[in-house]
């Protein structure tokens, strides 16, 4: 077997970690007083962040309090940006680098050894894996072409084919693909992890699939996965192989979860399906609680740490509208009984969560008719609405796909059982306005039922990814879209300027302060080679300063407006104490007030008393009064008898003679 030997300069991620030590990220020393000495604010406050994501990964520390002005700020900057991957951070960063300093290399190679490479010049070399944030992802083998010739993996760098192709803005182009290409298909599953997109099953000709193929979206090469079951799980010779359709195929840290889906002998309830893409094993994801019924045409989201499932239609063919919550930490299914009308059973529609928060339903169709409505779902209050759509809002599809990129949802084909859509249309998901971006002619495959649509990254812009679909005929060809929105990179860096102007205002004015701690959190992810998209740093760069500009500005304008409203309030709150301070006063007028109407109330309840006792002494001396005046007139009455006798007596004496007595 020859060998060769190559030694064009050290390839990254080396030449990532010789950029960091240059710049003064190696913690030999203070990292902000070496890099705010060599670069303007912006440009070290970028560089900063980017190192964070390239050697760690995605922010994961807990936020800082929001007095802690500075933390924070650098918090938020490295918090937006989100999923990036550790390789296209690096490349990035070398690219800032090169532009700020381009003599950096020449200056700091006196103290590097060029990598002496051995290369084997056959075209079966082995290639060794990728390592993204501790976990190595195998570079898949390509599969030979139909002529026998196999296809040459070329550095991203100087690739102008494939993707590259892809000049012009929203239009859907055909990029030129090698490598074996997968059988077309519709309603597959696809996803994207590090420039590679995935494709796994279908439905051909009305036979279900289970083959597993990759796209490598940097040299345009298919590649055939030969994947492997994982014995160990119990009943994975049955379940991770089944071939199925209208499943739903979600990334995962290291993985790709294939949730639930149409197979030929459905299962009683839904299955997760586990693909490890350092292993290419597949196995069967052990969850617990109470899992949905089995079913196809579901759509599944992943909003943070959560998979929402909504809808579908089961092996019944009953439609279905009920909501799921599968916890990927706790691996435990929850069903939800949200507020609000639900959207109408359906399957086939299009579902997208914005700011983490809310999820988005669009379309989708019944056994009847096909759907243009749109519905919300608030994750936190779990909550639905229907709110009123705006704009050129679209025809009613079903078996359409969509894909966001920072608040636009973009949707692909679908069709109303007579037509396919071909209207590529987008919503901005903050003020819920639909507007068309393209259109395509004839019977394109985007314009098809069952297609897939990704997004990715190329030379530092947003690339859509359709592939396959049924529009008549089943496809297999990969057409890409390049949309003139703002690029997620850009948007993740530049979404929170306002934090990133304080920090990088604190780089400027106090270049002394010691953040050794928090770059020496980079050393722990080693990163091995990997090749990525070159990034357009020079209208990064610009484009982040006129906004870090023009954000400062405005915080400077509301810390003044504050200012006043804090001086307006401490007016107002000497007011409400003067008021109070009379207020108090009063009350205690009051208070002396009653206590000496409660003493002139007891003196009243003293005097009634005093009388009580002498209305009593009166009705006693009444009675005995009574009792005598009883008395006098009995005795006047025995008087007046008495007198009455003798009178008599005196008469008729007389007449007898008898004298009166003495």
């Amino acid at each position: 077997m020859a060998m060769a030997r190559a030694s064009s300069g050290i390839q990254y991620p080396e030449r990532f970690y010789a950029a960091a030590s240059y710049v003064g990220f190696d913690g030999s020393t203070s990292p902000t007083k070496s890099i705010t000495s060599k670069f303007s604010n912006s440009t070290a406050l970028l560089l900063y962040t980017l190192y964070q994501q390239a050697s760690i990964g995605r922010c994961n520390i807990p936020e800082p309090s929001s007095w802690k002005i500075v933390e924070h700020s650098k918090w938020a900057s490295w918090n937006q940006l989100g999923n990036m991957s550790s390789t296209e951070a690096m490349r990035l960063f070398v690219k800032i680098l090169e532009e700020e300093d381009p003599g950096w290399y020449s200056r700091a190679s006196n103290s590097i050894v060029d990598p002496v490479t051995d290369v084997q010049m056959n075209h079966n070399s082995k290639v060794e894996p990728v390592v993204e944030n501790g976990n190595s992802y195998p570079e898949t083998k390509p599969i030979s072409a139909e002529n026998g010739s196999q296809d040459r993996i070329q550095d991203k760098d100087v690739v102008i084919e494939g993707f590259g192709s892809v000049t012009v803005h929203d239009q859907w182009i055909a990029p030129p693909i090698s490598g074996q290409r997968p059988k077309a298909r519709y309603e597959h599953g696809a996803a994207v992890v590090l420039d590679k997109l995935y494709i796994h099953g279908g439905n051909h000709n009305g036979r279900y699939l289970n083959d597993l193929y990759v796209l490598d979206l940097s040299s345009s090469t298919w590649s055939r996965i030969e994947a492997k079951v994982d014995s160990s799980t119990e009943s994975s010779s049955s379940a991770t192989l089944t071939p199925c359709a209208g499943h739903s195929l979600i990334p995962w840290e290291n993985k790709l979860l294939s949730v639930a889906g149409h197979t030929k002998n459905p299962s009683e309830n839904i299955e997760v399906k586990v693909f490890d893409l350092r292993t290419t094993t597949w196995s069967t994801l052990k969850t617990y609680g109470k899992p949905p019924v089995s079913r196809g045409g579901q759509s599944v989201t992943l909003a943070g740490t959560s998979l929402v499932i909504f809808g579908g239609q089961d092996a019944k063919r009953t439609l279905l509208n009920d909501l799921h919550i599968l916890d990927l930490e706790t691996m435990t299914w929850d069903e939800i009984d949200a507020v609000g009308t639900p959207p109408s059973p359906r399957s086939d529609h299009a579902a997208a969560v914005h700011e983490e928060r809310y999820l988005h339903i669009f379309g989708g169709g019944s056994h009847a008719t096909c759907y243009n409505d749109l519905h919300v779902l608030d994750l936190q209050t779990m909550e639905w609405s229907q709110p009123t759509q705006l704009g050129e809002i679209p025809n009613a599809r079903a078996g359409h796909a969509g894909v966001t990129v920072g608040e636009n949802w973009f949707i692909v084909g679908g069709g109303d059982n007579k037509s396919g859509a071909s209207e590529t249309v987008v919503l901005n998901m903050l003020t819920l306005t639909w507007s068309v971006l393209t259109s395509v002619e004839g019977r394109v495959p985007v314009a098809s039922e069952g297609l897939s649509l990704v997004v990715s990254s190329y030379n530092g812009e947003d690339v859509l990814v359709s592939f396959g679909g049924y529009n008549g005929h089943y496809n297999n060809e990969v057409y890409a879209l390049k949309p003139s929105y703002k690029s997620t990179l850009q948007s993740k860096v530049i979404e929170n300027p306002k934090a990133d102007s304080v920090s990088a205002v604190h780089f400027a004015t106090n270049p002394t302060q010691d953040v050794k701690s928090e770059f020496e959190a980079g050393n722990e992810g080693k990163i091995r080679e990997s090749v990525v998209d070159n990034v357009d740093s020079t209208k990064l760069k610009g484009d982040l300063i006129t906004v870090l500009k023009a954000e400062k500005d405005e915080l400077e304008s509301s810390l003044s407006k504050e200012k006043l409203h804090a001086v307006q309030l401490k007016q107002d709150l000497a007011e409400v104490e003067a008021r109070n301070s009379d207020l108090s006063k009063e009350l205690q007028s009051v208070r002396g007030q009653l206590a000496a109407e409660q003493s002139r109330c007891f003196k009243l309840e003293v005097e009634v008393a005093e009388l009580g006792q002498k209305l009593q002494a009166i009705g006693t001396l009444q009675k005995e009064l009574e009792l005598l005046q009883r008395q006098k007139a009995a005795s006047e009455q025995a008087a007046l008898s008495a007198k009455q006798r003798q009178g008599s007596g005196g008469v008729w004496g007389w007449i007898a003679g008898t004298p009166p007595p003495s």
